[in-house]
C-alpha cells in the first residue's frame, strides 16, 4: 500500500541544514494496521506528512497505492489525497459548522451532490456511534466524541489509506481505548489500511500489527509488533517497552526488594513459545528451589502473553544456578543478586 524507497527529507532552520528523515526504506501491506513510534524529533510526524504529499522528500520516492505521490505534479496532488484520510491530534474540526458538516465537508471540496453527501454523513456519523449529535457543534462533545467526528470526517471520501498522527495523545486512557477500538472497527470492517503514528508503545501493543522504531531520523527497529516486544534490539526499544509494561523493577525497587528479601533476585521474561509461567513453575520445582515473585506481570500483545516476572528464588546455591542455567536457555534472565551479593543486572 505505502513504499518509501531511501527517503530522506532535510529543512534548512537559521541557515543550517536539518535532517528529519534519513535514509528510510519501507513498505506498508495493503490492509494492515501499522506503527511509527519514536520519541519528540525523531522524524515520524515528518515521515507520515512525506506520505501524504504534504512534504516533498529530498531524495527517495514515496509511493501510494502503486502511485509516485513524490513525483506527482501539485494539479494531480488532490485526487491522490483523496485516497488518503488524516486524522490529527487536536481534532482540527471547524468550530463554526455542525458534527454532520465537519462530516460532509471533504464531500462538498470533492464536489459530492447534496443528496449523496447526506446519505454518506448519516451512514458515518452510525457508524462511529455519534448519529444522535449530528446537529451539535464541537464545542458541545467531549474530547473522545471530537476524534470519532476526526475519523467520520477522514472517512468520507472513501480513502483506502488513514493516517493517524498521536491521534490519543489528547485523550484519557479509557477514551484512548474507545478510539483505538473503533480504528481496529474501520480496518477489520472497512478493510482500510492504517498508519499509527505515536509515542506511546501501549497503543503500537494494542492496535498494529507492525511496527516501525525512529530514532534521529532512522528506522532502527522494524518488525511484528510481539517480535519487537518479546526480543527488542536497540536500547530505545527497550524503554519503550519497559515504559508500556512496567513489568521490570527500577533501580530503586531492586535495592527494595534486595532488603525486603534474603534469597535471589533475578527478572526472567515470560513470551509465548519461549517461556511460560508453567515451564518457570517447572524449572524451579525440579531443582528444589523455592521461588516467590517479587515483582513483574504478564499481559497480551496480539492475543499472545508477554511480559516479566521477578522471583526470590531460595535454596542450595549449586541448584539455584542450575535452575537459572536451564531457564537461560530457554529466555532471557536478569540477575540481581542479593542484599549481601548484589548485581547489577546481568543476563
Amino acid at each position: 500500500m505505502v513504499e518509501l524507497r531511501g527517503v530522506t527529507k532535510d529543512f534548512v532552520d537559521g541557515g543550517r541544514t536539518v535532517r528529519a528523515v534519513d535514509d528510510v526504506s519501507l513498505e506498508i501491506r495493503r490492509g494492515e494496521v501499522f506503527g511509527v513510534i519514536g520519541y519528540s524529533g525523531a522524524g515520524k510526524s515528518t515521515l507520515v506528512r512525506l506520505i501524504n504529499a504534504l512534504e516533498r522528500p529530498t531524495a527517495g520516492t514515496v509511493a501510494v497505492d502503486g502511485t509516485a505521490v513524490s513525483d506527482l505534479p501539485e494539479r494531480r496532488l488532490r485526487a491522490a489525497r483523496a485516497g488518503i484520510g488524516f486524522i490529527f491530534q487536536q481534532f482540527n474540526l471547524l468550530s463554526s459548522r455542525t458534527v454532520a458538516g465537519n462530516v460532509a465537508y471533504p464531500l462538498t471540496v470533492a464536489g459530492w451532490p447534496r443528496q449523496r453527501r447526506r446519505e454518506r454523513v448519516a451512514e458515518l456519523l452510525d457508524f462511529v456511534g455519534l448519529a444522535q449529535k449530528a446537529d451539535q457543534r464541537p464545542s458541545q462533545l467531549s474530547g473522545g466524541q471530537k476524534q470519532r467526528v476526526g475519523i467520520a470526517r477522514a472517512l468520507a471520501t472513501s480513502p483506502a489509506l488513514l493516517l493517524a498522527d498521536e491521534a490519543t495523545s489528547a485523550l484519557d486512557p479509557e477514551t484512548t481505548r474507545d478510539v483505538l477500538d473503533l480504528l481496529r472497527r474501520v480496518n477489520r470492517e472497512l478493510g482500510v489500511t492504517i498508519v499509527v503514528i505515536t509515542h506511546e508503545m501501549s497503543v503500537v501493543s494494542y492496535l498494529c500489527d507492525r511496527v516501525a522504531v525512529m530514532e534521529a531520523g532512522k528506522v532502527v527497529e522494524l518488525g511484528d509488533v510481539y517480535d519487537i516486544f518479546a526480543r527488542p534490539r536497540e536500547a530505545i526499544t527497550r524503554r519503550f517497552i519497559g515504559a508500556a509494561l512496567h513489568d521490570r523493577p527500577r533501580p530503586d525497587a531492586v535495592e527494595r526488594l534486595r532488603a525486603r528479601h534474603s534469597g535471589r533476585i533475578v527478572t526472567v521474561a515470560v513470551a509465548d513459545g519461549l517461556a511460560s509461567t508453567t515451564f518457570l513453575a517447572d524449572s524451579w520445582h525440579a531443582h528444589g528451589v523455592r521461588s516467590e515473585i517479587v515483582f513483574g506481570g504478564v499481559t497480551e500483545v496480539g492475543s499472545r502473553p508477554l511480559g516479566s516476572l521477578t522471583f526470590e528464588l531460595v535454596g542450595d546455591p549449586a541448584a539455584v544456578e542450575a535452575a537459572l542455567a536451564e531457564v537461560r536457555a530457554r529466555t532471557e534472565v536478569v540477575d540481581h543478586g542479593t542484599a549481601a551479593d548484589p548485581r547489577g543486572g546481568e543476563r
